[in-house]
């Protein structure tokens, strides 16, 4: 059986996202590996091999659970059968993180198998503070909110992203995630400094940060163009944002996130000692 005991937190150090054919490697030899991540949409179901590796893992690593689905930003009401399944894994399983995306992938009656960013503005912003408390009153727990990848901007904005996010903490109480890899694919896509991003954005509320690869490739116009992946090692640009973000902020749960092309264990494992390098000298 699961501990009970309720987890208020990820410890600060370095996880990885789990993929199946990383089981018995990461119950044999974990290295430094010291937590684990799980998309929510993938452990719904009822029973089965993944749920029972699910559980054993449970036993040895502290577990993050990210969810794709909420479609948080969306227009219309949050899927209440999804949101039920949602607080059915979270009550069993007991992970201690929670999080989900500013994002949108639904619209009417529709799906899109997309993360779609939003307009910053202060009709968005209710209607993600209400979302926002709507999944922690049923969950009964903090989630942390991700920063998006996002490749245009809305003219219709009138706040900046940072700005956004800082009043969705101040507003419902939920924590941010800190994706660095979206915010240097962000800002290269829009020609935004990713460091100015980085110094205004609200450090005491984050709850964990992501590293990850991207794509890069040019637009019509020969103008770089990144790609948010997850199919590639960090970006070295990617690792010195990280390396200031940690000088900022101190220790932070960090994850490497890696989901396509998904290469054996000893890859990201060298990825999470270079992430554990830049933690390690740094005060808590």
């Amino acid at each position: 059986m699961l501990d009970e005991t309720p987890r208020d937190a990820l410890p600060p150090s370095v996880g990885v996202g789990y993929k199946s054919t990383h089981f018995q490697g990461l119950l044999n030899a974990p290295g430094p590996v010291s937590w684990l991540e799980v998309h929510a949409e993938n452990y719904m179901g009822d029973g089965g091999r993944p749920l029972a590796r699910l559980r054993a893992l449970a036993e040895r690593f502290p577990i993050s659970v990210h969810g794709i689905g909420l479609s948080i930003g969306g227009e219309r009401p949050l899927d209440r059968a999804h949101l039920a399944r949602l607080k059915h894994l979270c009550d069993w399983l007991n992970p201690a993180s929670f999080s989900e995306h500013l994002a949108w992938s639904t619209h009417d009656s529709g799906f899109l198998n997309d993360l779609l960013p939003l307009p910053y503005t202060q009709a968005t912003l209710g209607r993600v503070a209400s979302h926002i408390d709507q999944v922690q009153d049923t969950l009964g727990r903090r989630m942390l909110l991700e920063n998006p990848s996002t490749y245009l901007a809305f003219a219709q904005s009138d706040m900046t992203e940072v700005a956004f996010l800082g009043e969705l903490a101040h507003r419902t109480g939920c924590g941010l995630l800190l994706d660095v890899n979206n915010v240097f694919v962000s800002a290269t896509n829009q020609q935004t400094d990713p460091r100015g991003y980085l110094d205004a954005f609200p450090l005491d509320h984050v709850g964990e940060l992501h590293l990850g690869g991207h794509d890069a490739q040019t637009d019509d116009h020969g103008a770089p163009l990144l790609i948010d992946s997850h199919g590639a090692p960090v970006a070295n640009p990617v690792w010195a944002l990280y390396e200031h973000t940690i000088a900022r902020a101190g220790p932070r749960p960090t994850l490497i996130e890696w989901d396509t092309d998904v290469p054996a264990l000893p890859a990201l494992q060298a990825e999470a000692a270079r992430a554990a390098a830049i933690l390690a000298p740094v005060p808590a």
